[in-house]
């Protein structure tokens, strides 16, 4: 058993409390008195964002570390895919009937992260562990089906004006906060056993084209990758075309699979 390690010397958190309780002075009030780890408008400067960058990079590592997750199962999708029944978020009433066409995809992503989520208990919650992008649609029914199951749920959030705040499906504990977006991807895939792509707009196709690069050019081992709905991805995306037109190889249409259900998936990707 490992023991904690003692130090001579004070710790940070030790002068944070002396710090006060000192006297009110001229100088003890000045920000250039403030220790530079409590200091927010120092923090902030231009000239510390590699450590920001680093800070943002640690956090959620070290308290999934201390967790001792070692897997997940990553769900990218949209943020305004309702669920059934719900009014969609829209700005055309075309918009609206689409959405509530593909709401279906909520619950199929409900069912796969409860599918998934019971492999996770079974391996002490330390393996394929649900990850999303912490907010509404897609991602709210991720960390949903995870709930369902009785299994712990990662979100990784990122500061937006139209996500304020986190769905309430996540575990708190595995609830993050990022201002990074380079960042919070690096979390996405360094544990990534496998990655699910439902319907989504930008996010979800930046999400999924990175991914798909780094595998592609060998940055990043293989892993599987599944897209939900076949007939919806081939209506916006003409993969085939990108071969026919030599911009990528024909062999890269092997990099992922497309499936209709939550039991589709997971015969994909289960071990």
């Amino acid at each position: 058993m490992s023991q904690k390690r003692h130090s001579v010397f004070k710790s940070a958190k030790h002068d944070i409390k002396a710090a006060k309780e000192l006297p009110s002075t001229p100088q003890t009030e000045s920000p250039a008195y403030k220790l530079a780890f409590t200091d927010d408008e120092f923090m902030c400067r231009t000239e510390l964002r590699p450590v920001r960058l680093q800070l943002e990079l640690l956090k959620p590592q070290m308290i999934m570390d201390d967790r001792k997750i070692e897997s997940t199962v990553v769900m990218f999708g949209g943020a305004r895919i309702p669920a059934p029944g719900e009014e969609p978020r829209a700005e055309t009433e075309i918009a609206r009937e689409n959405l509530k066409k593909i709401s279906r995809y909520y619950e199929e992503a409900r069912k796969f992260a409860y599918i998934c989520s019971k492999t996770s208990l079974e391996r002490y919650g330390k393996e394929f562990v649900i990850v999303t992008g912490g907010g509404p649609g897609v991602m709210e029914a991720g960390n949903r089906g995870a709930k369902d199951a009785g299994a712990a749920s990662i979100g990784l959030n990122i500061v937006l004006r139209d996500e304020p705040i986190p769905n309430d499906y996540i575990t708190p504990e595995l609830c993050f906060n990022f201002h990074y977006f380079a960042i919070r991807k690096m979390h996405f895939l360094m544990r990534a056993r496998a990655i699910t792509v439902f319907p989504g707009g930008f996010g979800t196709m930046d999400e999924l084209f990175e991914t798909l690069t780094l595998i592609q050019t060998g940055r990043m081992d293989p892993i599987p990758i599944v897209l939900f709905g076949e007939e919806w991805w081939r209506s916006i995306v003409n993969f085939e075309r990108l071969a026919e037109m030599g911009t990528i190889s024909p062999s890269d249409l092997n990099l992922f699979k497309f499936v209709d259900t939550a039991e589709q998936a997971w015969e994909l990707i289960k071990p």
